[in-house]
């Protein structure tokens, strides 16, 4: 019988990776969502983007990848809009720090390797049947 411990490696790696990528995923989507959300009032704080962050995972360890959503420090955006309700006394308002073009620009990137992932795992299949139906 074969030694399928690589094949299994490498397609433990990819669903690894799928997980990461569903967590980038998720982060980008919510992003998206709130991109233009403004706080309740001027001393509200507006919505922080979020970045998925992932340790490198040991495949030979075989434990799920651990990731954890931080905060984007960067500066809010301001657009003037006095009659809004959340307008400080110069009528600014401050919004979320996210950019729509970044975050769908990442959000195709992630789906794209995504889908390259599942490609990969498929090919791992079949090579995998192929080699079984050699041996049978």
């Amino acid at each position: 019988m074969p030694d399928i411990s690589p094949l299994k490696a490498a397609t433990d790696a990819l669903a690894y990776g799928r997980r990461i990528q569903s967590g980038q995923i998720r982060a980008i989507s919510e992003n998206i969502a709130n991109a233009d959300s403004v706080p309740a009032d001027p001393s509200g704080t507006p919505y922080t983007r979020k970045i998925a962050v992932f340790q490198p995972v040991d495949v030979d360890k075989a434990r799920e990848p651990v990731g954890r959503i931080v905060r984007d420090s960067g500066d809010f955006r301001r657009r003037y809009d006095p009659s809004n309700a959340a307008a400080d006394r110069q009528g600014y308002v401050r919004l979320p720090n996210v950019n729509v073009a970044l975050e769908s620009a990442d959000l195709q990137r992630v789906i794209r390797n995504y889908e390259l992932n599942l490609s990969a795992e498929a090919s791992i299949d079949a090579v995998s049947r192929a080699t079984l139906n050699l041996l049978g």
